[in-house]
């Protein structure tokens, strides 16, 4: 498994080496000790979650107030554009965006710091989200901005099918930058 840096500081990729013969491949979808290496604590994840969307839904964009919560996010079945958004004042990436296809054949992982805003869009029929998380949710913590919002102008690869009530009632940039 080999680590890559980003355009947006802080935010790692995990790509794993899958092993591939006859009988179809192995993976490893999380080391201790790569992660160590890249400056992450490995026992800091508290919980794991997964999602199942299907193709063309958008989830996000989410993030945390307070201190925040830092995430390794991984496809496990599908693919999706996964995107970030920098939400920390004072970062040298403060504002900028980055989109990553992850999906089962690759099984790269996005490692998303504390203080960026995430959401990812199923490009598949059916896509599987894995998360592991250092925070339990705390829903009073709960920010958000949407997905279409024009000061970010993401550009999301395909139709919307479907969002939920919550993503779609989000805020605008300006209101998060404002709400400081």
């Amino acid at each position: 498994m080999r680590v890559e840096r980003t355009e947006l500081a802080g935010v790692l990729l995990f790509v794993p080496e899958p092993h591939r013969d006859d009988r179809g491949l192995f993976t490893r979808t999380f080391d201790a000790t790569v992660a160590r290496q890249a400056g992450l604590d490995p026992h800091a994840f508290v919980q794991d979650s997964q999602s199942r969307s299907r193709q063309g839904t958008i989830r996000g964009l989410h993030g945390r107030s307070g201190r925040g919560e830092a995430k390794l996010v991984r496809c496990a079945h599908g693919a999706v554009l996964d995107v970030l958004v920098d939400a920390r004042p004072d970062s040298a990436t403060f504002g900028k965006h980055l989109a990553v296809r992850l999906d089962d054949e690759t099984f790269t992982h996005l490692y998303v710091p504390p203080g960026l805003l995430h959401g990812f869009q199923a490009l598949t029929e059916l896509a599987d989200v894995c998360y592991r998380i250092d925070r339990e949710h705390d829903p009073r913590e709960d920010i958000g901005v949407r997905y279409d919002d024009p000061d970010l102008a993401i550009a999301w690869p395909l139709p919307v099918t479907a969002i939920s009530a919550r993503d779609l009632s989000s805020g605008s940039w300006a209101d998060l930058l404002a709400a400081g």
